[in-house]
């Protein structure tokens, strides 16, 4: 299984697995989307090229603690606010890892993934695969 390292992070990335240390939480809260309420929450993790923003949808958004080193499989990158972000939803898995498998806190660059030269504008909608939009966010109709 490939690793991808937050330095090369880019939006519309999918499928990604991260080996990644939690270095901060800022909670879990539920915002109002167009597909419902949803519940989120938001981390900084970082490994050794740098720190990013992960967002974990759904039941698993409280799922981690500062300090946990854990893998992160079938993430997908989005930009939000001009910053990269990490995020992980129901389709993807949060395992914990032995805590040498990560660096530490201390030993996390401050280096962020950079959003790509485009004055900052929302990336395209994530593509929808297959006959009848992939991911399973269909609306009940056959």
């Amino acid at each position: 299984m490939s690793v991808t390292k937050i330095k090369d992070l880019k939006p519309g990335m999918e499928n990604i697995n991260a080996a990644i240390r939690v270095l901060e939480s800022y909670g879990v809260r539920t915002i109002d989307t167009k597909a419902g309420t949803r519940t989120l929450g938001e981390y900084m993790v970082g490994d050794d090229t740098g720190r990013v923003k992960l967002v974990v949808w759904g039941s698993k958004a409280p799922s981690l603690s500062v300090g946990d080193a854990v893998e992160v499989k079938n993430a997908w990158v989005t930009i939000f606010k001009g910053e990269v972000q990490l995020n992980a939803g129901k389709n993807s898995s949060i395992e914990k890892l032995p805590d040498d498998a990560v660096p530490s806190a201390e030993e996390i660059p401050n280096e962020v993934p950079k959003a790509s030269e485009g004055g900052g504008r929302a990336p395209p909608r994530r593509p929808r695969s297959g006959r009848f939009g992939g991911r399973g966010r269909g609306r009940g109709r056959f």
